[in-house]
C-alpha cells in the first residue's frame, strides 16, 4: 500500500537546500558525546575488533624490532666480523617481515570485514527508521539530503569506527614504544628530535582549529548537491516544458561550486598541514644525522646507534602524520555522525501506543467525531467533522481543493493524528490499534500511481506478497488490466522502469487497481484515481472501480462529478468543514455549492 498525501517541501531548490544546511558551522572538535554514541556501533562486532587491535598491537611490536636488529647487524655482527651472527640476524629480520606482513594482512582483513557489516547494518537501522517517521516528516525534508545522510555521512561514519579507532590505538602504541626506544637508545638524540613537537603541536592546533569549521561545511555542500539534484531530475519534465534547463543549470552550478570550494578549503588545509608534518619530520632527522655524525666521530656512539636512531626518527613522524590524517576523518565523521544521530533521534509523531491492540477483521464502519487538525498550530485543516460510513457504503467527498478532502481520507489510515476529536474504524479509536493491523486491511488508488523497479507482477504483487501468479492474473483481470498485460513483451514479467515511466498513465493506475483488488481491503480509499486519463482508460477504470467497491467501505476523493453519482452519500467540504451532504439528486435539488460545481463542470 503506498500513501502519498500531498508536499510541502516541492518548493526548495537548491538554494534552499544550501541555505536550510548552512547553520550550526561551528562546534566542538571533537563532541564526546557523538563520538561516544557512534563508538557503540561496534559493538556486535568487538569480538572481532578486539582481535583486529591485538593484531595491531603484535604488528607494531615487530615493526620497533627491525631497527634495533639493524643496530645489532652493524655493531656486532658486522663491526665483529661474526658472519655467522649477521646470518642469524639476517634471517631473524626476514621473519620479523613475514609476521608483520602477515599480522598487517589479518588486521586489515578484520578491519575491512567489521567495516562493511556496520555500514551494512547503519544503513539498514537508518532506513528502517525511515519507513517508521510519520509522512509529515516526510513531507517535510529533502529527498536528497536524506539520502545523502543515508550514503555519504554513513560512509565517513565507517570509515572512523573501522580503520579510524584501530589506527588511532595502534599509531598511539607505536608512538609510544618509538619513544621509550629512542630514550633507551640515547637520551640527548631523543631529547634533540622531541625539540620539534612544540612547532607540531602549535601547527596541529591551527590546523585544527580550521578544519572543524572546513570539514563540517564540506557535509553540509555535500547534502546540498545531492539534495539539489534529486530535485532537479526529479522535475526534469517541468524544467523541459518550461524551458529552465539555463536556471536549472546555473542553480545547480552553485551549489556544485560550493561544495567545491568547501572541499578545496578543507583540502588546502590537509596539503598545508602535511607537508609541515614531514618538514618538520626532516628537520628533526638533519638533527639527529648531524648530532648523531658527531658522536660517532668522537666515539660516543655507535654507528649502529646512529642507523638505528635515524629509522625510529622517520618511523616516530610516521604515526603523527597518520593521526593527523585521521583528525581530519574524524572531523567529517563527527559532522556526518551529527546529522545521522539527529535522524535516528527524530521520534515518529506517529506511533503504536503500549496498549494498542491488533485490529480485528474490518466489518467497515467509520466515523469521524468532532474532528479537527492542522499542520501547523495556527492554521486548521479541518474543524468539527462529524460523519458516519456504514459498512459497504461508498462515501465520496467533494470541494474545492484546499477544503480537506485528502486529510479527512488519510485520518482513517492514521497517517496523521487528530488534534480534536477522534476517527473510530468499528468502534475502535484509530489510535488504540497497531498501524500494520489497521493498515493491512485497508487500500489506496492513489491520483498519482505509483509503481515500483521491478516485473508487473512484482508490483501487484506488492499488496499481497505471497499471492500465487493464477491470483495476480485473476485480480488483473478484475482490474481490467490483463489484456494490455499480456500484450506486453515480457507479459507479467515485464520489467518497470522507475517511477513507471515505461507504462502510460493509465496503465499505470490500472496496475495499482489489481493491486488493491488483490490485498482485498475492507476499506478503500480512492483519491481521484480517474483525474489523469483519457476518457476510454476512464471508462476501463470506472468498471474496474465498481468491482472494487463491492461489499467494501470506500471513501472516493473527486474532482470529477459524474464519476460519483452513484455514491450511497456525497460530502461536499469546504474550508475545513462538511457544509452539504446528501445523494446526487438531493444535492443537486438542494442548489447549492455541490449544484454549482455540477453546473459549472
Amino acid at each position: 500500500m503506498s500513501f502519498s498525501f500531498g508536499s510541502t517541501g516541492s518548493a526548495m531548490g537548491p538554494r534552499s537546500v544550501m541555505q536550510s544546511f548552512g547553520r550550526d558551522s561551528a562546534g566542538q572538535a571533537i563532541d564526546p558525546r557523538i563520538l561516544m554514541r557512534l563508538l557503540a556501533f561496534l559493538k556486535p562486532h568487538k569480538a572481532r575488533m578486539f582481535a583486529a587491535l591485538l593484531l595491531m598491537l603484535i604488528s607494531s611490536a615487530f615493526a620497533l624490532t627491525s631497527p634495533y636488529l639493524i643496530k645489532i647487524a652493524i655493531d656486532e655482527n658486522i663491526a665483529g666480523n661474526d658472519t655467522v651472527g649477521l646470518f642469524y640476524t639476517t634471517l631473524l629480520m626476514a621473519v620479523v617481515f613475514v609476521a608483520l606482513y602477515v599480522t598487517t594482512s589479518l588486521q586489515q582483513y578484520l578491519l575491512s570485514w567489521i567495516g562493511l557489516r556496520v555500514l551494512t547494518s547503519l544503513r539498514a537501522r537508518l532506513f528502517a527508521h525511515l519507513q517508521a517517521l510519520s509522512v509529515s516528516y516526510h513531507n517535510s525534508h529533502i529527498v536528497g539530503v536524506t539520502i545523502s545522510r543515508v550514503i555519504s555521512d554513513v560512509s565517513v561514519i565507517n570509515d572512523l569506527l573501522s580503520s579510524g579507532v584501530a589506527t588511532i590505538i595502534g599509531d598511539t602504541v607505536v608512538l609510544a614504544g618509538i619513544v621509550a626506544v629512542m630514550l633507551s637508545l640515547d637520551i640527548s638524540l631523543a631529547l634533540a628530535t622531541f625539540a620539534v613537537l612544540p612547532l607540531m603541536l602549535l601547527a596541529t592546533w591551527i590546523f585544527s582549529r580550521r578544519a572543524r569549521v572546513a570539514f563540517r561545511q564540506t557535509r553540509q555542500r555535500v547534502a546540498a548537491v545531492v539534495g539539489g539534484l534529486a530535485e532537479d531530475i526529479s522535475g526534469i519534465r517541468v524544467i523541459q516544458a518550461f524551458a529552465r534547463e539555463g536556471v536549472s543549470s546555473d542553480r545547480f552550478e552553485e551549489v556544485n561550486r560550493a561544495n567545491r570550494d568547501a572541499n578545496i578549503d578543507a583540502m588546502s588545509l590537509s596539503f598545508i598541514f602535511l607537508p609541515t608534518v614531514d618538514f618538520l619530520g626532516v628537520l628533526a632527522t638533519a638533527t639527529v644525522l648531524w648530532l648523531g655524525g658527531i658522536a660517532v666521530a668522537r666515539g660516543e656512539l655507535t654507528l649502529g646507534t646512529v642507523v638505528a636512531f635515524l629509522a625510529y626518527v622517520t618511523r616516530f613522524f610516521q604515526p603523527i602524520q597518520d593521526l593527523s590524517q585521521i583528525y581530519t576523518t574524524m572531523q567529517s565523521a563527527m559532522a556526518g555522525g551529527e546529522r545521522v544521530l539527529e535522524l535516528l533521534d527524530t521520534k515518529p509523531l506517529i506511533y503504536d501506543e503500549a496498549a494498542a491492540v491488533d485490529m480485528p477483521r474490518i466489518t467497515g464502519k467509520v466515523e469521524f467525531r468532532q474532528v479537527g487538525f492542522a499542520y501547523q498550530l495556527d492554521r486548521k485543516i479541518l474543524r468539527d467533522i462529524n460523519l458516519i460510513i456504514e459498512p459497504g457504503q461508498t462515501v465520496a467527498l467533494v470541494g474545492p481543493t484546499g477544503a480537506g478532502k485528502t486529510t479527512l481520507a488519510s485520518l482513517v489510515a492514521r497517517l496523521y493524528d487528530v488534534a480534536e476529536g477522534a476517527v473510530l474504524v468499528d468502534g475502535y479509536d484509530v489510535r488504540m490499534l497497531t498501524q500494520r493491523s489497521l493498515r493491512r486491511q485497508m487500500g489506496l488508488v492513489p491520483q498519482d500511481p505509483f509503481l515500483f523497479t521491478g516485473t508487473v507482477a512484482d508490483n501487484i504483487r506488492f499488496s499481497s506478497p505471497r499471492a500465487t501468479m493464477a491470483a495476480v492474473e485473476n485480480a488483473a483481470r478484475a482490474a481490467n488490466a490483463h489484456a494490455f498485460i499480456s500484450a506486453l513483451p515480457e507479459g507479467y514479467a515485464t520489467k518497470i522502469l522507475e517511477g513507471g515511466v515505461n507504462m502510460s498513465q493509465g496503465q499505470r493506475q490500472l496496475i495499482c487497481i489489481a493491486r488493491a483488488i488483490l490485498a482485498d481491503p475492507r476499506i478503500l480509499i480512492l483519491d481521484e484515481a480517474t483525474a489523469s486519463v483519457d476518457t476510454l482508460t476512464e471508462m476501463l477504470i470506472q468498471d474496474a472501480l465498481q468491482k472494487l467497491l463491492a461489499d467494501r467501505t470506500a471513501i472516493v476523493i473527486a474532482h470529477r462529478l459524474a464519476t460519483i453519482r452513484k455514491a450511497d452519500l456525497i460530502c461536499v467540504m469546504a474550508n475545513g468543514q462538511i457544509v452539504e451532504r446528501g445523494s446526487h439528486s438531493e444535492l443537486i435539488a438542494r442548489g447549492g455549492l455541490y449544484a454549482d460545481l455540477s453546473l459549472r463542470q
